[in-house]
């Protein structure tokens, strides 16, 4: 164990953090050979045959190209719930675990009707459905392969959740009308691709990040057309945002006539979620 311990090390030393380290071979071992992090910090004896080393070297080949964790082992979790992850999707990041905590604590409906605008893995939608009893929750997705995954998701989380692919930029009026929509939608600009990690710009859907330069409240805008004509009265409408887009979108929904928009920090301090009500 020492040993396949130290190779992890020694192989990744010169990219990544001892704490990134740490966590990262927690996540190997646990994930290939099903060890828990007492068997990790005792150092269990374990046989380790030539194809286990060999699937190490691998992960830590791969993980020397920036390559994410998460869609090495194809797996994540989220809100103590295990999400099937893959280039397709992006990775839930902890941020959206907050804007989660925010929507759940708002809830005073027993049994809403809620809509994820660009569902990606599902996460949003499926740990809505699994932590508000009696929800009704739907994912929408222009990617057909994210809505497999997140299908696969919400079957591994034995929970319900009606996905449909659809193009939020063609969508006018729905036959459902919501209590809450929700969305992370795509709000970085081409022109900062050059300011981004290579762990995201080189493995993330880029559909799911990027945003036109000339127009980078695009999704912003439209969903929150969007939510005016399809909220139910007094429904309520969560963005995900940009660190510094959050003024821009409170003076959009403001002109567009929601009420109250509320811009509040994630843990890290940074602007991150948005609220809107729509009128009574």
């Amino acid at each position: 164990m020492q040993n396949i311990i130290q190779a992890i090390n020694n192989g990744l030393k010169d990219k990544y953090s001892q704490s990134e380290i740490r966590v990262m071979t927690n996540l190997i071992l646990h994930k290939e050979f099903n060890l828990s992090p007492a068997d990790i910090l005792t150092h269990k004896h374990t046989n380790f045959s030539d194809s286990d080393i060999s699937k190490i070297e691998e992960i830590v080949a791969r993980l020397r190209k920036s390559e994410p964790i998460q869609y090495i082992l194809g797996e994540t979790e989220f809100y103590n719930l295990k999400f099937k992850v893959n280039p397709h999707v992006l990775i839930p990041r902890p941020e959206t675990e907050e804007l989660i905590e925010w929507i759940i604590s708002d809830n005073e409906k027993k049994t809403p009707t809620i809509l994820d605008i660009g569902t990606g893995s599902g996460c949003i939608a499926i740990t809505l459905a699994k932590k508000i009893s009696g929800a009704r929750v739907h994912g929408w997705d222009i990617s057909e392969e994210a809505l497999k995954t997140a299908t696969d998701n919400a079957q591994l989380n034995k929970t319900i959740v009606a996905f449909a692919q659809k193009n939020i930029l063609n969508e006018r009026e729905s036959n459902i009308s919501f209590d809450i929509i929700v969305s992370n939608p795509p709000y970085i600009a081409e022109n900062e691709k050059n300011d981004m990690e290579s762990n995201v710009l080189d493995y993330e859907p880029h559909i799911a990040l990027f945003t036109p330069n000339e127009d980078p409240l695009i999704f912003y805008r439209t969903i929150a057309d969007f939510a005016m004509q399809n909220l139910a009265s007094g429904g309520i409408l969560y963005f995900e945002i940009g660190y510094a887009k959050g003024d821009e979108v409170i003076s959009m929904l403001n002109d567009k006539g929601y009420q109250q928009p509320e811009l509040r920090h994630d843990l890290s301090g940074n602007p991150r979620m948005i609220k809107a009500i729509k009128p009574l």
